[in-house]
């Protein structure tokens, strides 16, 4: 029995997703609760307000069904926000408007290309690419780090020209250890986010090898999420996730309330 807490819905400029499809399909996989992250991605190379939603609409109508199911099903309210450094600002005011449950950071463009366009990749080998985009993690936690979690680290693999077919964490390890470090230091977690598995990697994101990583540089905080953009990805492969945990040292996972740090054993 686990926490989704990474799920979009037509909130997303990604997804079509209604509400309550996703809060049923939650209900249907046996989940203890869940968390809604809409996408805000301010300033999207060309198109800008692809990822930008109304915050007034969007919690309100989050609200409606919090109240609906709760005597049935607890649902929380997140976000998940596109990091940028020339954003931090604007981050931070967005952020300031409401009090959400959870706050992703994440990684979505970096100077200007979102890698999951072909467009990121030219002129540049892929491991100059995937090493850019971990450099770019840093770039952001120099200037922001009001989130609860940095999302999907290694989000890059999804779209690289061969994937995750030369990569590992060994490769990057002295950039990601940086990123661990830095984000432990701060209080910070990261998320096991099973769309690696659902994307055909094989592997959820971070790797097995990057979590357990994570937690003997010290890291505690971990949430689980399936990123599901529509009703049948919620709790992707949920069922290894128990497993994935144990080998990398945990014996617990995380949900944040009010931007608060609460920790279920598995």
């Amino acid at each position: 029995m686990l926490w989704d807490t990474h799920m979009h819905t037509q909130f997303s400029g990604d997804s079509t997703a209604p509400v309550e499809a996703m809060i049923e399909s939650a209900i249907a996989n046996r989940l203890d609760g869940i968390c809604f992250t809409d996408h805000m991605d301010y300033d999207y190379p060309n198109e800008p307000d692809l990822f930008v939603f109304d915050i007034e609409k969007y919690t309100e109508c989050m609200k409606k069904y919090q109240f609906a199911y709760k005597d049935r099903f607890p649902i929380h309210i997140g976000v998940e926000l596109g990091l940028q450094p020339q954003i931090a600002d604007w981050n931070r005011n967005f952020l300031s408007q409401y009090d959400f449950d959870f706050v992703i950071g994440s990684s979505h463009v970096v100077h200007g290309f979102d890698p999951y366009y072909g467009e990121y990749y030219e002129g540049k080998t892929e491991h100059e690419a995937y090493l850019e985009y971990f450099e770019s993690i840093l770039e952001n936690l120099a200037v922001f780090d009001d989130f609860d979690v940095y999302g999907h680290i290694d989000y890059v693999v999804r779209y690289g020209p061969n994937k995750n077919t030369e990569y590992s964490y060994k490769k990057y390890s002295d950039v990601i250890d940086e990123i661990f470090r830095q984000l432990i230091s701060r209080g910070k977690g990261i998320e096991l986010n099973t769309a690696g598995l659902k994307y055909g990697l094989g592997h959820p994101h971070p790797t097995e090898a990057a979590l357990k990583r994570y937690r003997e540089l010290g890291g505690e905080i971990l949430t689980l999420g399936s990123d599901a953009h529509k009703p049948e990805h919620i709790a992707y492969d949920f069922k290894k996730v128990p497993q994935l945990l144990h080998d990398a040292g945990f014996s617990y996972y995380t949900v944040f309330q009010k931007r608060k740090a609460v920790f279920y054993k598995i």
